[in-house]
């Protein structure tokens, strides 16, 4: 099967209503941003989707999603890599991270988490190292910090400054120490998000 009915496949199963404040609910079927409290905000749907089928989760994969919010995104990665895989998803603010705790609780996929994030640290280097990453916020540059989690081989897909990148590690890379041109990069197309905090 290919990712784009996958994809498809997990937004039916987890449809982002769930997963949204009360006050927000009822414009579920929006296909646009919408709030989470503190400044942040749940993706457009149409958004998640391209940024999942570039990621192209596999069964059994690791995943690290960082910026999870209320948990959709954990959900949806969760789904798509089975009771085999694993999913680590990390958010910056604690009341937020809280309740996409209590939402992925309620999913009923243990093999996912989703926890407050460690100041000063980007991602989950000590979870890792991962096949997969999915960032939903947007980075001044490609943190290094990432693509040193990624296992080789391993995919990335992250906003730089508005635009799309698809972050592939190369399988060849020297383990003693990350290097420029350590990984290739894609880029697929403009969006907006909420920036990165990497600090």
């Amino acid at each position: 099967m290919d990712a784009a009915r996958r994809v498809a496949e997990a937004m039916a199963a987890w449809p982002r209503k769930a997963f949204l404040p009360r006050r927000e609910r009822r414009h579920a079927g929006r296909d646009g941003p919408l709030p989470i409290g503190h400044g942040q905000t749940n993706s457009q749907p149409r958004t998640v989707a391209a940024m999942l089928e570039l990621l192209d989760v596999r069964p059994g994969d690791r995943v690290l999603d960082v910026g999870a919010g209320s948990a959709w995104t954990t959900a949806l990665l969760a789904h798509l890599t089975g009771p085999a895989g694993r999913v680590v998803g990390v958010e910056r603010i604690p009341e937020i991270a809280a309740v996409g705790a209590a939402n992925l609780e309620s999913t009923g996929m243990p093999w996912a988490s989703l926890s407050l994030a460690t100041p000063g640290v980007l991602g989950s280097p000590g979870d890792g190292p991962f096949d997969r990453i999915l960032v939903s916020a947007d980075a001044e540059t490609l943190p290094r910090a990432l693509v040193e989690q990624l296992l080789p081989g391993g995919v990335m897909v992250i906003p730089v400054r508005g635009w799309m990148h698809r972050v592939v590690r190369d399988p060849g890379f020297d383990r003693d120490g990350v290097a420029d041109g350590d990984a290739h990069v894609e880029i697929h197309g403009a969006y907006r998000f909420v920036p990165l905090v990497e600090d």
